[in-house]
């Protein structure tokens, strides 16, 4: 019986340069817990940001921040430790709140593609079909959707018995490196066929209805007569398309490239881009790209630190 794993993930990357990515890493993943609790504070602080959209932001910024949580520090932490092992509990535990915080932060994207519809297809009706109660359902489902489809993944993959091999050729509890492993006289073909079949169906059916709200988006922006009337009303769609073609972007840079023999070291160097790099750009882009929220927080940056500022020129 298998009571442990044990992760290949860093194993033949170049020792002397272990510290350099550990370093890069740790920076991007301090940053982007700094950044996602910057705009969550800011949206809470500023009541002019209460409003549907910039409340999924938040439920969005606190998904990004539970699934890094969830991966980040134990991939650092391998990163520099001899013993990269992980017991079995453990491994079902981080691929059931990875699962579940990563499908949460897709339905997330769809309710606000949702979102930025009905705002741009249909604003007369907005504040009726976006008002709080609305907005408080769409993300409680979001995150049941998430829970759901992470219980489900982990209980069909964790119900086999591992027996054989308990070698993970990956930084962490990857499923499809797990289903790689033997189990003990049971077919694992149909289990993995369960395993992609629950992961494709959620995603691709995230991304279809994320198009589908872009299309109509896309319809309603060229009904407008005036082009400064199209690219205000564009302008309000750029972040979260942005975020969204990075996300499914890299996602499918990893789970759609093909498999080598001696393509190992570079699998588990774009899988660590996509699980620190991808949540580093979303707060940026959000940001940067939305000036509303830039100017929220730079509003609230002076607000708290302009009586510092007056104190320290009182003292001098």
């Amino acid at each position: 019986m298998v009571y442990e794993f044990i992760l290949l993930g860093f194993s033949t990357f170049p020792p002397h340069l272990l510290p350099a990515f550990f370093l890069l890493y740790l920076l991007m993943y301090l940053f982007t817990l700094m950044g996602n609790l910057i705009i969550m504070a800011t949206v809470w602080n500023e009541h002019s940001l209460h409003t549907p959209m910039y409340l999924f932001l938040c439920a969005l910024s606190t998904s990004e921040i539970l699934l890094t949580v969830t991966l980040t520090p134990r991939m650092l932490v391998d990163m520099l430790s001899t013993r990269h092992t992980i017991s079995f509990v453990a491994c079902a535990s981080q691929m059931f709140f990875s699962f579940t915080f990563g499908f949460t932060h897709s339905l997330l994207l769809t309710v606000m593609g949702y979102d930025r519809y009905v705002a741009i297809s249909h604003p007369l009706w907005y504040n009726v079909l976006m008002n709080t109660h609305t907005c408080a359902r769409l993300v409680s489902w979001s995150w049941a959707g998430g829970s759901v489809i992470g219980l489900m993944v982990t209980l069909i993959v964790f119900r086999l018995t591992f027996c054989g091999s308990n070698v993970i050729h990956h930084f962490g509890c990857h499923v499809l490196s797990l289903l790689k492993l033997l189990a003990c006289g049971e077919e694992t073909s149909s289990v993995t066929l369960g395993v992609i079949l629950v992961c494709v169906t959620a995603l691709m059916g995230c991304l279809f209805l994320i198009i589908l709200s872009y299309v109509f988006i896309v319809a309603a922006i060229l009904r407008i007569p005036s082009a400064e009337g199209r690219h205000k009303t564009f302008s309000t769609c750029v972040s979260h398309l942005t975020v969204v073609i990075v996300h499914y972007g890299f996602a499918s840079m990893i789970y759609l490239k093909p498999k080598g023999p001696h393509s190992m070291d570079s699998h588990t160097l774009m899988a660590t881009t996509y699980i620190v790099f991808t949540p580093f750009l979303s707060p940026i882009i959000f940001s940067l790209r939305n000036k509303e929220l830039k100017n929220a927080i730079k509003k609230s940056f002076q607000r708290k630190f302009s009586p510092l500022k007056k104190n320290i020129i009182t003292f001098l």
